[in-house]
């Protein structure tokens, strides 16, 4: 069979756009929770990291959530401005910034704990179909290096 351009260049062709969509419309349903918190839906991403584990470099906060630097980088400044952490040079390599949560921002975990439970009731997904998504895009983006 020929390959057929025309064909192949329809937007239900593409497999980015339901990711994309998709992606826009799973992170708005954060927004009304996460404004009650002062938090962009990247802010929160970088907070469920050091939730996880405090006084990490950038450069881990950049590999554990797939952004660049200069993409975090302006989020942490804005984030300590709001209080929420703290940047500080490492002792052992100035070139190096290590990420620490405040008390303030340790706070916000409790304001949040009920965000994933919340969110997951607005996707209408089987939990056997949630975890078979969730299982392809990880695939997705280990086999491509994404």
């Amino acid at each position: 069979m020929e390959y057929n351009y025309k064909e192949a260049m329809k937007i239900e062709n593409q497999l980015c756009f339901p990711l994309y969509a998709a992606a826009r419309a799973v992170t708005s349903l954060y927004t009304p929770y996460l404004k009650e918190m002062n938090l962009t839906y990247t802010q929160y991403i970088v907070m469920l990291v050091l939730w996880e584990k405090d006084g990490v470099t950038v450069g881990d906060i950049c590999k554990k959530l797939m952004l660049d630097n200069g993409t975090v980088s302006p989020l942490l400044k804005k984030m300590s401005t709001l209080g929420y952490l703290e940047r500080n040079h490492s002792k052992d390599d100035e070139r190096s910034v290590l990420i620490y949560l405040t008390e303030q921002g340790r706070a916000l975990q409790e304001q949040a704990k009920d965000i994933p439970v919340k969110v997951g009731k607005c996707v209408k997904l089987s939990p056997e179909k949630a975890k078979q998504l969730y299982s392809l895009l990880y695939e997705l983006l280990e086999e491509h290096d994404i």
